[in-house]
């Protein structure tokens, strides 16, 4: 008994041993998991996107008498919408090869895609830009799809100042293109851009023929800027609603300035004129030849690092009635007051009023119940969430 007592006596003094020593010992290190910001910036990437989400009432119908839409992508009478839900991967370096993909989500992914991405569907997804890039000192190209060079206003939402799309952004210029770019920095004030395209919002060739791209950025004073795009090239006269059938000539000029007057106050003007031949027989010129033309200005003020409001006012003239369905003269004027409680939330509150002078006497714009009428107006609000 005495040696089995002294036994369980040193086989107790052992464990304890070697629970001390255990104890002492160094804990193996934990590998952490990287983080995805951690992973992205290894491979040199960036990631980015926003969430757009809005309840909106149009007093009027969402379409002219002539079918066609009478706003761009706030169109229905009274609704909740996911308007986009959009992120951009990509791989930019200042040298050398890299690429860019965008992809949107949600109602106005519809309105964007081009014909020929979805023919006759709604899938409420469209890959906006997708290209290839390659950058050597004064020079960059690039090769996909990409937005075009026209316009004050874009498809990203975070960066325009008013929650519904100008008349121009919807009616006077096209959204995207495929094709090949370059820009050359001649300094840094001055680029020039050339490129060759598949055409107006076409994914695919609709007609064998290609258009020309040229543009310019021109920043002479640090407050002043300029910016001027033109497209030239014969296209299908049904525009992006079809892909077959007669086609003409269509040119575009497209010009945007903005001068911050203070660190508060800035203002943007953008005109527009484009031309499509064979447009039809019936025109005042005689050879098929429609035009349109307008133009759009913006006072844009900071009240404080969180409150910002934007006031624009616009005239369009769609002399034949070929961009919109109806001869008109459409004018507009929106006020949009935008709260940013951080760098990631804006709310935006927003009222536009539209006035036609089409099919008179009766009205361009169908009221609620489908009738004409010469005016509508809407109030919007919107939230942005931005990563």
């Amino acid at each position: 008994m005495r040696k089995l007592t002294q036994a369980l006596i040193a086989a107790s003094l052992l464990s304890m041993s070697a629970l001390a020593l255990a104890e002492d010992a160094p804990a193996k290190p934990k590998i952490p998991i990287p983080a995805l910001d951690d992973v992205l910036e290894a491979w040199g990437l960036t990631l980015n996107g926003y969430l757009d989400v809005s309840y909106s009432h149009l007093s009027g119908n969402g379409a002219f008498v002539s079918g066609t839409p009478d706003r761009v992508f706030d169109a229905q009478h009274d609704s909740f919408s996911v308007h986009q839900a959009a992120f951009t991967l990509a791989k930019q370096p200042k040298e050398g090869f890299g690429a860019l993909v965008n992809v949107t989500f949600g109602e106005d992914a519809d309105v964007i895609a081009p014909y020929n991405q979805n023919p006759g569907s709604s899938s409420k997804v469209d890959l906006t830009q997708a290209f290839v890039q390659y950058a050597r000192g004064p020079v960059t190209a690039i090769g996909g799809k990409f937005v075009t060079l026209a316009g004050a206003e874009v498809i990203n939402p975070t960066a325009d100042t008013n929650f519904s799309r100008s008349i121009l952004f919807g009616y006077a210029i096209p959204f995207t293109h495929t094709g090949v770019r370059g820009t050359y920095a001649v300094n840094d004030a001055l680029n020039l851009i050339l490129g060759l395209n598949n055409g107006w919002d076409d994914l695919q060739d609709t007609n064998g023929s290609k258009t020309i791209e040229a543009g310019a950025t021109y920043a002479p004073l640090k407050n002043l800027s300029f910016a001027a795009a033109g497209y030239f090239g014969n296209e299908r006269i049904c525009g992006s609603a079809c892909n077959t059938g007669p086609g003409g000539y269509r040119g575009l000029f497209d010009l945007v300035g903005t001068y911050n007057a203070t660190d508060k106050l800035t203002f943007v003007l953008n005109y527009d004129y484009g031309w499509q031949e064979n447009a039809s027989t019936a025109t005042p010129t005689g050879n098929g030849v429609a035009t349109w033309n307008g133009i759009a200005g913006y006072a844009n003020y900071q009240f404080t690092d969180q409150w910002r409001g934007s006031l624009r006012l616009e005239y369009f003239d769609d002399n034949q009635g070929y961009r919109t369905g109806v001869k008109q003269q459409w004018k507009e004027m929106t006020y949009t007051l935008a709260y940013l409680p951080n760098k990631n939330i804006e709310l935006r509150g927003e009222y536009r009023y539209d006035r036609s002078n089409g099919n008179s006497p009766f009205g361009a714009i169908q009221n609620s119940d489908g009738g004409p009428t010469n005016s509508q107006y809407s109030f919007a609000l919107e939230a942005l969430f931005k990563f």
